[in-house]
């Protein structure tokens, strides 16, 4: 978050309109009182004045009212000592004029000329009228001056009259001051008021920058952090309540935080794959088994669209994909593999009914499928093997019941036919038990300590005693003893049908090899025949049940297509593992191992 200037700051902002609201006061009351004093003193000096100049006019009167006679002093003698008395700092000039303009005595020396001479300013004439003058004026000097006319009456009428002037400069000095002082007055107010605002604002911003600093660490997501509480004011309930509302949001979060790390460990622990989307369409979330069967990242694949993933943008659009009610079958090719997912497709709705986008949950049915398809082709085979015998039996037994019986040559031959798919269907049935109990665990291993070499070469000799074709073995076994526990019957079943396999598919002048190699911890045994081979994508296939690389020619040669299924089960059932190596035209080599040592018991179920 961008800092906070100092101009911009709250702080600044209170303490300037704190110093605005102080100086407007101030000045609103210092103007009224500035005008109010100025308005009393020019008054209070009027008054002064007036007072004076009747007090003068009074004397005066007395004067000229009064008889003289011979060696007293004059008129002018005597009005030029009242005057002289009457003067002080603030009248410049005082005069008295008779009734006939004629000025009598002065106050200012300097003014003396104009005894004895008239007066006919208006002041003057307008107090030898009988009226009185009482105005401010200006000097020549610039200095602001009362001037002051009135009449000297006796019971005669207006028997002369008195002029004065007063300098008002006194008085408007005195209100300068009093302006000096006022201001020094106000800044020191200002003064004083900008550090109790300082300290006023730093009560209000110094919590809110608390809190300031603590929404900024909230936003980080820390909460342990708290609001400094300075007092119980209504900041100080404020600073309080947000400690609280700290409080319950870390409360919150907590609990946010362990549905978030559940859900999100429910998410990463299932095996089924989720995705959710927002109310467009687009995913907001993925786990990973959804990535891995999709074979995406999720970081690819946010806001991407759910149809577009899913590869259903022809078949569906959002709406018809929310309004499908059964699953959807997703059909994908992964390694060259047919890879298939079952779709469940769910609304996120809101109490409101308002839907907020979807969940879809992906689960992987490919070994389902494959499962199924098994059982199918399981199913079919069997039918298949055990109808072709029957079929045969049928038509050998119908021609026996019409009459081929009592024919000595064909009879034989039609029984023989008959016994041999009798006990090719026999075969048949018992290697189906034999997977069934394999199947389902319920067959019994009983295990001994044998010479494997001595076991393997009595296998090999009763094969190289009964081969009616011309068929070469070749023995690459050690020449010391090799002794493991398993189960001899179950293993001699195994070489049975590998050993018999490699026979009939070898051909006439070829080599059977047999090869026992001892390793650090298993033995491997092989067997290796020069028959056609097998194409190289089939060979992994050889040990499924009825899987056949030449089909036509296993069923020649009377095979059930089961040897190596049953063989593959009795290796694993001995913690031994079988496979086959091949190439066309050259031949192929079946391998399996068998432990050295095996922990469990001698006899043990499986």
């Amino acid at each position: 978050m961008k800092k906070v200037r100092f101009f911009q700051s709250i702080h600044f902002k209170f303490v300037l309109i704190y110093i605005l609201l102080i100086l407007i006061a101030t000045q609103i009351i210092g103007a009224y009182f500035v005008q109010k004093q100025e308005e009393n003193n020019i008054t209070n000096f009027r008054n002064s004045i007036n007072e004076r100049v009747d007090v003068l006019a009074y004397s005066v009167e007395k004067e000229m009212a009064e008889k003289r006679s011979e060696g007293d002093p004059t008129l002018e003698e005597e009005i030029a000592k009242l005057l002289n008395d009457f003067k002080s700092e603030d009248i410049s000039e005082i005069s008295v004029v008779d009734k006939n303009h004629q000025v009598l005595a002065v106050s200012n020396y300097d003014a003396k000329s104009t005894v004895g001479k008239k007066s006919i300013t208006d002041p003057v004439n307008k107090a030898l009228s009988g009226g009185t003058y009482n105005n401010m004026m200006v000097n020549k000097k610039g200095e602001r001056m009362r001037v002051v006319a009135v009449p000297v009456n006796s019971s005669e009428g207006t028997i002369g009259a008195i002029y004065l002037e007063a300098s008002m400069e006194s008085l408007y000095e005195q209100m300068k001051q009093v302006n000096a002082i006022f201001a020094k007055g106000t800044l020191l107010s200002l003064l004083l008021t900008a550090i109790l605002g300082i300290l006023l604002a730093r009560t209000i911003t110094r919590p809110m920058s608390d809190m300031r600093r603590q929404a900024l660490e909230m936003a980080k997501g820390n909460f342990s952090r708290k609001v400094k509480v300075y007092g119980y004011d209504e900041i100080g309930q404020l600073a309080i309540t947000f400690n609280n509302l700290t409080r319950k949001l870390q409360e919150a979060q907590a609990t946010t935080e362990g549905e978030r790390r559940k859900l999100a460990s429910v998410l990463t622990n299932m095996t089924d794959g989720v995705i959710a989307t927002d109310r467009k369409g687009r995913v907001i979330l993925i786990n990973e088994p959804a990535g891995q069967m999709l074979d995406v990242s999720r970081e690819t694949v946010l806001s991407e669209s759910i149809l577009r993933l899913l590869n259903i943008e022809k078949e569906y659009t959002f709406d018809t994909l929310l309004e499908e009610q059964n699953s959807l079958i997703l059909e994908f090719d992964k390694y060259d593999e047919p890879y298939i997912l079952r779709a469940t497709v769910s609304p996120i709705q809101k109490e409101t009914g308002f839907i907020n986008g979807i969940i879809v949950v992906l689960h992987d049915i490919t070994e389902q499928e494959k499962i199924d398809r098994e059982r199918r082709e399981f199913v079919a085979n069997v039918s298949h093997e055990l109808r072709t015998p029957l079929t045969t039996m049928r038509s050998y037994l119908e021609a026996l019941a019409e009459g081929a019986w009592q024919d000595k040559e064909i009879a034989p031959r039609f029984l023989d036919v008959t016994q041999t798919e009798t006990e090719r269907m026999i075969r048949l049935v018992n290697d189906l038990l034999q997977l069934s109990r394999m199947d389902s665990r319920d067959y019994h291993l009983t295990k001994s300590q044998v010479d494997f070499i001595d076991f393997y070469n009595h296998i090999i000799d009763r094969f190289d005693m009964s081969k009616s074709q011309n068929i070469e073995f070749v023995r690459k076994l050690p020449e010391g003893p090799i002794s493991i526990q398993f189960d001899q019957d179950k293993i001699t079943q195994v070489l049975d049908n590998i050993i018999s396999n490699a026979i009939k598919y070898s051909p006439e002048g070829g080599k059977v090899t047999f090869s026992v190699q001892p390793q650090e911890f298993f033995i491997l045994v092989s067997v290796k025949d020069e028959g056609m081979g097998i194409p190289r994508e089939k060979v992994k296939k050889i040990f499924e049940r009825f899987y056949r690389v030449d089909k036509a020619r296993t069923r020649q040669l009377g095979g059930t297509g089961l040897g190596l299924a049953i063989a593959r089960e009795m290796i694993e059932a001995h913690k031994g593992e079988i496979w086959a190596e091949s190439k066309e035209g050259k031949g192929t080599t079946i391998h399996f191992t068998l432990p050295l040592q095996v922990e469990q018991d001698e006899d043990e179920w499986i």
